[in-house]
């Protein structure tokens, strides 16, 4: 009885869940900030009026041994809370809105983002874990278990893609422009140091944080696609304009899959740093026509 009710909830959830992921465009994408709070508020406020039309776990019946029983009393826990978990989500969102993401190499600029980005999975993790009392939000960076030649072959595929696709895009759409000329050591070190960090962050957030949150209201491959939507409005204010969402959307949707899959932080940041690592490549190369001869275009 407790899973019918369980899955009985997930439909009339996925509206307040899909206001708060459109607050990601409405941030990000159309930078409309106020449209992003409205949407917001709704989203959490839509949640709590779906919790409170649904009788808490604590107070339903089931039968054991043909008595009818509290949930209370045979131990089954309370469902996650919906409201509380779009909250974190919403918060992380907020902390990240506050700043521009173009990006920039200066010292000032590395500052608020390692600031924002870091407060955007610091803070959401601190609520879950201290205020609310949940272990929601989790970074499971070792399995135990051994990659095997699939993923090692998704590894070199990764590479091998974007080496043929990412240089086209960049190139020919322009959107490297989006990115500094980085035409000095010190630059392209910056460079590589933000790409790569930007990286992990994106797994930190999108999938240990909105991806696993999601996760614990809706089947996983609608956990994805609401998690994916917030994922590539990021990229979007990042730099990745243009027929990005292209590429961004399927990469986005294919980082939450293999973690489904792996359970692995360590596995889903190594494919992340790889794709970045020619990302930055593309970067130099674009900026400096010569000094990387490794590409086709």
């Amino acid at each position: 009885m407790i899973d019918a009710q369980r899955t009985s909830t997930t439909w009339p959830a996925v509206v307040p869940a899909l206001l708060v992921c459109l607050a990601a465009p409405a941030f990000f994408v159309a930078q409309i900030a106020w449209l992003g709070w409205v949407l917001i508020a709704l989203g959490v406020g839509a949640a709590w009026l779906v919790e409170r039309r649904l009788p808490s776990s604590t107070d339903q019946t089931v039968s054991v041994g043909g008595r009818r029983e509290s949930a209370r009393v045979i131990g089954v826990s309370r469902q996650p809370s919906l409201t509380r978990d779009l909250s974190l989500i919403a918060l992380g969102m907020l902390i990240v809105s506050v700043i521009p993401l173009a990006a920039e190499l200066d010292n000032l600029a590395m500052l608020r983002f390692t600031l924002a980005l870091g407060g955007a999975v610091v803070v959401p993790y601190v609520v879950s874990r201290f205020l609310f009392r949940d272990r929601a939000i989790s970074f499971p960076w070792r399995t135990g278990q051994r990659w095997g030649r699939l993923q090692w072959g998704w590894l070199v595929a990764v590479l091998v893609l974007g080496w043929l696709i990412l240089p086209f895009y960049f190139i020919t759409s322009g959107v490297y422009q989006n990115w500094p000329v980085v035409d000095s050591p010190d630059l392209i070190a910056r460079l590589f140091v933000g790409v790569g960090a930007v990286g992990i962050w994106d797994e930190l957030f999108f999938i240990c944080t909105v991806f696993a949150l999601l996760r614990r209201h809706f089947p996983d491959v609608l956990a994805n696609v609401l998690q994916a939507i917030v994922f590539v409005s990021f990229l979007w204010e990042l730099g990745y304009r243009e027929w990005g969402p292209l590429l961004t959307i399927p990469f986005a949707l294919l980082q939450g899959f293999i973690f489904v899959r792996t359970h692995s932080l360590a596995y889903v940041v190594t494919v992340h740093l790889l794709f970045d690592a020619v990302v930055f490549a593309v970067l130099v190369h674009a900026h400096n026509p010569g000094l990387l001869p490794i590409f086709l275009i």
